[in-house]
């Protein structure tokens, strides 16, 4: 596959090359990117202060009431 690319790359103008590097380099940062995010998980704990006032199931429907 590797020799096919290359055996391509030959017939293209300075100008596809240049674009193709560029769309390699964007798919190799895209691939970093992503291994690299973690969750935040900044809201856990966010209604701690509504423990004893709701249950699980009454927040899901509360959620699902305010969506439609």
């Amino acid at each position: 596959m590797q020799t096919t690319i290359i055996e391509k790359l030959k017939y293209l103008s300075p100008e596809d090359y240049e674009e193709v590097l560029n769309f390699i380099d964007s798919l190799l940062t895209k691939k970093v990117s992503e291994k690299k995010k973690k969750p935040k998980l900044k809201w856990i704990g966010g209604l701690i202060e509504y423990r004893g006032q709701y249950t699980a199931l009454e927040l899901q429907k509360k959620a699902s009431d305010w969506r439609d």
